[in-house]
């Protein structure tokens, strides 16, 4: 039997490889080759070296320090899971916090060599990072053989979940339209060859699906796209006749091994082939590839917002799997009261599990989106708290209960946050709720011009809690994909971190205003919605959008200090209950349905 290194004895083992490879630091980022925000086993390098579980941070080790940064979603999980006497936590956006390029900046003396896996660094961020070092004297030195992957015993193997045919009944478009009209896109800008790395694009692409990530129905690969043909590269033991005879003669597939050899044939063919690469998802190992002369178009991938914009098959399957989705939620609050009312012992992994099974129940469902958030009390302040055996926290009133979760259907993917008051809550968490609420409905009745950025959108959920000095410290939301991945960009509202695609008709994304008290207790209400036109207000010169409802789920009146909505704000809230009503009600039984009939009364 083998005994697990200390944390303290990997980074020793680590700086070991780094005196022999000359580098004065190494960094661990928390992505894989394919900038994947859920990472298969063998590729958790930055949690196999610093112990800390969350899905987001970069670790940087030098020769005497190591540090860790984290972003606020993770402040207090990162502190409870870090060695302290290893690790030096680095909460990212608070002042006087440096990044990590600027810390490793100055923490290396001049002419000192900083070591990277240039799979794990996209070229915009080598790029930035090659800069930000060289200001001191620091080389960026790109090591292709990973460290931690030396220093790691008992790695996991590569996954190898079966490729699926996503067929048209779910997706909408055949294949070979999608990559005709990414051939468009490469025509204007007089591309020869677009190569494809992130995993949720290859499967969108290709109208496939497979099981390799977390979470997130996608398969380990790569992609590259000529005018003439399509080249898939993924482990062949994966891919079934059906697969096969889907792809037809449109697509070649080939070992995922030979990636790297097709990237040296584009270079080395006849004056070179242009091929475009998105700096933003293409590691800088891609571009090292094909070579310093290489004839290269940096610019986002086409495919990235073509996935953003969903077809009427796509939103039908959204709109069909939320009334699954809402039955399921409504099962699950329902059984809440009933077993708080009974007296049963009740856990936040045992509120995970139930919620999953319910979810599990409903047709086409084939699992979670993401591992469900269940925070009760001062759990629910740690925006991404996942509850394990050693802290799993009794349910019982009183306490605010914040549960964070999806499914994956095969008809779409959804994403869905309530916070429930157990007991009577206090007049402070009334008035959270509330101001939480009131930036919700503002943002969800929005009529907005077609073009508006994701960025723009942000404050108008925060205005009630900026009138009081109170904010939150994480996005108002995020695109959401087709039976993929729960985070889906190019959609972003956040105004802290990107400005976020341009608003059009057929998007996706959720919208999720919270607050946290830490140590006490978390609010969050997170809604999907589709954007649509809003044909009555659209002219000749502007086209407006609206944002109608997707998640099916009452909405706690127990938390809503009905003094402060005005009648505008209460008619919005009787909407979207009378919404959840009239959609859900034919899916219920007679006591869900009187249940639910008190949930969504009219206040």
């Amino acid at each position: 039997m083998v005994c697990e290194k200390t944390i303290r004895e990997k980074v020793e083992a680590l700086r070991k490889l780094m005196k022999a490879n000359d580098v004065q630091a190494y960094m661990v980022p928390s992505t894989d080759p394919h900038k994947s925000e859920y990472v298969p086993a063998p590729w958790q390098r930055r949690r196999y070296i610093s112990g800390f579980t969350g899905s987001v941070a970069d670790v940087v080790i030098t020769e005497q320090a190591a540090g860790l940064w984290a972003d606020s979603r993770y402040y207090l999980q990162a502190e409870d899971e870090l060695d302290s006497g290893v690790y030096t936590l680095f909460k990212k956006g608070m002042p006087g916090v440096p990044e990590y390029d600027e810390w490793l900046a100055g923490a290396l003396a001049g002419e000192a060599k900083a070591g990277v896996d240039p799979k794990l660094l996209p070229m915009k961020d080598h790029k930035r990072l090659k800069r930000k070092l060289g200001e001191t004297g620091v080389v960026l030195e790109s090591i292709e053989e990973n460290l931690v992957d030396v220093v790691w015993e008992d790695r996991p193997p590569m996954p190898g979940g079966k490729v699926l045919v996503h067929g048209r009944e779910f997706a909408g478009e055949e294949h070979g339209s999608k990559l005709a009209r990414l051939r468009e896109k490469m025509g204007e800008r007089e591309a020869e060859a677009h190569v494809i790395t992130t995993l949720d694009a290859l499967a969108w692409l290709f109208n496939l699906r497979g099981s390799d990530v977390e979470f997130n129905p996608v398969f380990v690969a790569y992609g590259i796209v000529t005018l003439e043909k399509a080249c898939l590269f993924v482990d062949e033991n994966k891919v079934s006749p059906e697969v096969r005879a889907h792809l037809g003669d449109d697509v070649e597939l080939r070992p995922y091994e030979e990636f790297a050899k097709s990237l040296a044939e584009l270079e080395s063919s006849s004056a070179g082939v242009k091929t475009w690469l998105d700096p933003a998802f293409c590691s800088q190992w891609v571009k090292e590839r094909l070579g310093p002369g290489a004839n290269v178009v940096e610019a986002d991938s086409p495919v990235s917002l073509f996935k953003a914009m969903k077809n009427g098959t796509e939103l039908e399957g959204y709109r069909k799997c939320h009334v699954r989705d809402g039955k399921a939620l409504v099962r699950f609050l329902i059984w809440l009261d009933e077993s708080l009312a009974a007296g049963d012992e009740i856990t936040e992994l045992g509120v995970a599990k139930k919620l999953g099974g319910l979810r599990s129940e409903g047709e086409l469902c084939i699992g979670p989106s993401f591992e469900p958030i269940v925070g009760f009390r001062e759990h629910g302040a740690v925006i991404h708290y996942g509850a394990t055996p050693e802290t799993d926290m009794k349910i019982e009133p009183p306490g605010l209960l914040l549960v964070d979760s999806g499914g994956q259907y095969l008809d779409g993917t959804t994403d869905a946050t309530r916070t429930v008051a157990l007991g009577e809550p206090t007049e402070e968490q009334r008035d959270r709720f509330t101001r939480v609420l009131k930036g919700y409905l503002r943002l969800a009745s929005m009529h907005i011009p077609e073009g508006t950025r994701g960025g723009q959108l942000d404050s108008i959920t925060r205005l009630d809690l900026w009138e009081e000095g109170l904010d939150f410290d994480h996005g108002v939301g995020h695109g959401v994909g087709a039976c993929l991945n729960v985070h889906e960009g190019p959609v972003s509202i956040f105004f802290k971190r990107e400005r976020g695609a341009r608003m059009k008709a057929g998007m996706v994304f959720t919208i999720e205003p919270g607050f946290y008290r830490e140590g006490e207790y978390g609010i969050r209400i997170e809604n999907q919605v589709e954007s649509v036109e809003a044909q009555g207000l659209s002219n000749d010169e502007t086209v407006f959008l609206k944002f109608e409802p997707l998640t099916l789920c009452p909405i706690d009146l127990s938390l809503v200090d009905l003094g402060m909505l005005t009648d505008k704000e209460k008619d919005r809230l009787n909407r979207y209950h009378n919404t959840v009503r009239h959609k859900l009600g034919p899916h219920l039984d007679a006591d869900e349905k009187a249940w639910l009939a008190k949930a969504t009364r009219t206040v």
